[in-house]
C-alpha cells in the first residue's frame, strides 16, 4: 500500500510539474533571450556567423552592411525582419556582417577596419560601408527600410529611387492551388 501511494505521488507531482511548467514562447515583445534572432525572426539563419570579418571585406572593397545587435533585445528582434529583407536584392554584392555587441569586450578598436570601432552602445545598430570603406549610413535604432535602401543604392553606385516608388518587399504567403497540365 504504502508503495502503490508513493507511485501516486510521484506521478502527480510529475504531472503538475508538466502541465504548469511555462511553455517556450518565442516573442517579439521582450527583451527575453529565445534564440537566434535572424533564425526565429527573420526566418533567416544564413545570416549568422557573416561570411567575412568587416576588416577583410574593406580590404577585398567589398560594400558592407554591419548590423549591432542582441538576441535578447525586443528592438532587434523586430529589426531583423528588415537586414533579411535587405538581403534578397543586395545579398550577392553586399557583405552582410551581424555583429553580437555582447562578443565587443574591453576598450574600442582603434583600427577603422574592426566592427568594433563604429560600434555607439546602442542596438540594434546600422552600417553601411561602400567599396572604398566610406560610412554612407550610421544609425542606430530601428531604422527603416528606406533610409537602409538609400545608403546601399549610395554605397552601390545605383540609381537612386523615385519619391513615389516603393521598395519596401511585398511579404507573400500564399497557396497555389491550380492544377498544372
Amino acid at each position: 500500500m504504502r508503495r502503490f501511494v508513493l507511485c501516486c505521488l510521484t506521478v502527480l507531482i510529475l504531472g503538475m510539474s508538466y502541465f504548469w511548467s511555462p511553455a517556450a514562447q518565442a516573442s517579439l515583445q521582450d527583451d527575453r533571450f529565445d534564440g537566434n534572432i535572424f533564425a526565429l525572426y527573420a526566418g533567416n539563419g544564413s545570416l549568422v556567423p557573416p561570411r567575412m570579418p568587416l576588416s577583410q571585406a574593406i580590404a577585398e572593397h567589398r560594400p558592407s552592411l554591419l548590423v549591432f545587435y542582441l538576441d535578447d533585445s525586443r528592438d532587434c528582434k523586430q529589426f531583423a525582419s528588415v537586414v533579411s529583407q535587405l538581403q534578397a536584392p543586395y545579398g550577392r554584392a553586399v557583405e552582410f556582417i551581424p555583429v553580437n555587441a555582447d562578443t565587443l569586450l574591453g576598450d574600442r578598436p582603434k583600427d577603422q577596419t574592426e566592427a568594433g570601432f563604429y560600434y555607439q552602445g546602442v542596438v540594434p545598430q546600422v552600417v553601411v560601408f561602400d567599396q572604398q570603406g566610406k560610412v554612407r549610413l550610421n544609425q542606430t535604432g530601428l531604422v527603416a527600410y528606406d533610409a537602409i535602401d538609400d545608403a546601399m543604392r549610395l554605397a552601390l553606385d545605383l540609381p537612386a529611387r523615385s519619391q513615389t516608388e516603393t521598395t519596401r518587399p511585398r511579404i507573400l504567403n500564399e497557396i497555389n492551388t491550380e492544377l498544372v497540365q
